[in-house]
């Protein structure tokens, strides 16, 4: 049961750092690139607190049928990871999202344990390298996870524009 929470937290959260990194830096360095600069990053910790509550909706699921509270908290294997990961969800709130930087430093700690879990499978190598795998198919999946969340909030964010121009437009 452990495994799989941990695997939840980092599936969810690992792969934001990295997402973040490369939008930053093509946004940085290349100035072709308006839209990433003006579009895409500031539309990072939304995409964050999307994947956030996304997370909050699997843990309501998974203790959803007929549990206890008492039992639902004696279950929980990682208490301070999965609360720290349930604090995404508060990058919805216009301060914090406006500082993106808050957002990476949040996800910089699943991605640190991402690293120490990989790391420490490496050196000293054990039995199979079937975990260095396993952590690196979760690595993948969480980084097109965010990748989606970061498409989805621009799309969503553009209709909502376009919606509010459209009715302006029809009410003059």
């Amino acid at each position: 049961m452990a495994y799989i929470e941990w695997i939840e937290l980092e599936t969810f959260f690992s792969g934001y750092l990295l997402i973040y990194a490369v939008i930053y830096l093509v946004a940085s360095y290349l100035p072709v690139t308006n839209f990433v600069k003006t579009r895409a990053l500031p539309k990072l910790p939304l995409a964050y607190a999307l994947i956030g509550t996304v997370y909050l909706g699997l843990q309501l699921k998974n203790g959803y049928p007929g549990y206890h509270i008492n039992q639902v908290v004696a279950d929980i294997q990682f208490p301070y990871l999965k609360i720290w990961g349930l604090l995404s969800v508060f990058f919805w709130i216009p301060i914090l999202h406006k500082k993106a930087v808050f957002s990476m430093l949040h996800s910089l700690v699943f991605f640190i344990m991402l690293l120490a879990s990989f790391f420490s499978q490496l050196f000293p190598p054990s039995a199979g390298n079937d975990m260095a795998g396993n952590n690196m198919k979760i690595y993948s999946v969480s980084i097109l996870l965010n990748i989606t969340a970061l498409i989805l909030v621009i799309f969503i964010s553009y209709l909502v524009v376009r919606f509010k121009k459209q009715n302006r437009v029809t009410h003059i």
